[in-house]
């Protein structure tokens, strides 16, 4: 049903690549959890990730991220509720909350946690919502099929190639970050640094204008 010729595919292939290896908000949270937790908690942020897009690439295909391009008001509800999650949750890592010596149970907790915050992190971000709608349109071809699916298959793909990208940065952070995590002191550092990155990504999209 979809048609494109090789230079289409060859364009779409390096922005969607250039996208996913600029440092951003989604690659500091990602790298952020894996120092702190390890790749287990990489992992988890990262697909939060890859699911929060997901739920923007659906937004865009229907139309509903037109809303928050449109809405001043909308726009400024859903970035102060994603700026104080982000806030929130940077606070209670501060605090020292969990532990990398808790039992298998808190840790499957923590990783569904951290799967949640990955995923509210990038749903609350009306940048992104505004991004898919602004960047997928550019590959959408007259008579190549309907239109909302052409956008949700270049979104697909953007995620797919997320998911090429970022794997191998998690292992290696979690390769380099080892040793710290086994030493108590480190450990807090490591706790103060993830709380850090998470209020500094909430006031950065507190101050986000349109």
């Amino acid at each position: 049903m979809l048609s494109y010729d090789l230079t289409h595919w060859t364009t779409f292939a390096l922005a969607s690549l250039a996208l996913n290896v600029a440092p951003g908000p989604d690659l500091a949270l990602i790298m952020a959890h894996t120092i702190k937790g390890g790749r287990r908690a990489g992992t988890a942020a990262m697909v939060g990730v890859w699911t929060g897009a997901l739920g923007h690439v659906a937004f865009a295909a229907l139309g509903l991220s037109a809303i928050l391009a449109a809405s001043a008001t909308a726009f400024a509800m859903v970035k102060w509720a994603g700026a104080a999650y982000l806030v929130w949750m940077g606070w209670q890592a501060l605090k020292g909350a969990g532990s990398l010596s808790a039992g298998p149970e808190v840790k499957r907790l923590s990783s569904w946690r951290i799967f949640r915050q990955g995923m509210l992190t990038d749903l609350l971000n009306p940048k992104t919502a505004i991004f898919f709608l602004a960047f997928l349109p550019q590959f959408v071809v007259d008579g190549a099929g309907p239109v909302w699916l052409q956008l949700a298959l270049h979104g697909v793909l953007i995620i797919v190639t997320a998911a090429i990208v970022e794997p191998p940065l998690v292992l290696l952070g979690d390769r380099l970050a080892g040793g710290l995590r086994r030493h108590a002191g480190a450990s807090r550092w490591l706790d103060r640094g993830l709380g850090t990155v998470l209020v500094a990504l909430g006031v950065k999209l507190a101050l986000l204008g349109r």
